[in-house]
């Protein structure tokens, strides 16, 4: 199973940090949050990477080389100054990503999910398997609710989506390479029920304030 590492984004929260830096780049205990997703990439055997790029995209290949620190195989994927966002990032990647199921890893989240667990296929005919972290105190509203593992829309979500999911290349069926959202097309799975969801109830956060930063470097170091 080949993965995928959505590095493109601008990281405006963590601003001015991240006029400088790509978030995924913002170091959490000595080394970038990317950094931590490769080493755990690695040790569950997934060797083929490809990595988007957008905002100061160039600094990432930089960083990181052609994988071989970490015994991977990183393949680039450049969007351009303007990020295709997920959807339009997943359709331009999906010539590397190839034709059977694959796993989407958010680069600058902090998650300690052992990636081992994650399986590396799907149910026959389901599009999507998300990970889901239980709502935290400075989200007022959920994304998703679970019902006997599979993922549903629900008036009021009790989970977040962890920025860590599998996805088969079917859900991008027609797509083609511009900026867009792969929200509409993944709640269309849901309601036709064809995405799991598996709940991780360990460490988790977006990184996505310097004061939740600031959290996670007094816990773990800078």
């Amino acid at each position: 199973m080949n993965a995928m590492v959505l590095a493109a984004g601008y990281g405006n929260r963590l601003r001015p940090l991240t006029d400088h830096t790509p978030k995924p780049l913002v170091t959490v205990g000595g080394k970038p949050l990317i950094v931590h997703h490769l080493e755990k990439l690695a040790a569950a055997g997934l060797n083929e990477v490809v990595i988007n790029l957008g905002h100061l995209g160039s600094k990432i290949p930089e960083a990181l080389g052609n994988g071989s620190t970490w015994g991977l195989s990183i393949s680039y994927s450049d969007e351009g100054p303007e990020p295709l966002e997920t959807g339009g990032g997943l359709a331009k990647a999906l010539p590397l990503l190839g034709n059977d199921t694959f796993l989407v890893v958010n680069g600058d989240v902090w998650c300690d999910l052992d990636f081992s667990t994650i399986p590396h296929a799907l149910p026959q005919n389901d599009q999507a398997m998300l990970f889901l972290v239980p709502k935290p105190d400075w989200r007022e509203r959920g994304d998703f609710s679970l019902s006997q593992d599979r993922v549903i829309e629900h008036q009021t979500p009790e989970y977040l989506y962890a920025g860590i999911a599998l996805y088969h290349p079917s859900i991008l069926d027609g797509a083609t390479v511009e900026k867009f959202s792969i929200v509409p097309r993944l709640k269309q799975a849901i309601s036709s029920n064809l995405v799991g969801g598996r709940l991780h109830r360990g460490e988790w956060d977006d990184v996505g304030t310097p004061e939740r930063l600031g959290s996670l470097h007094a816990q773990y170091g800078a």
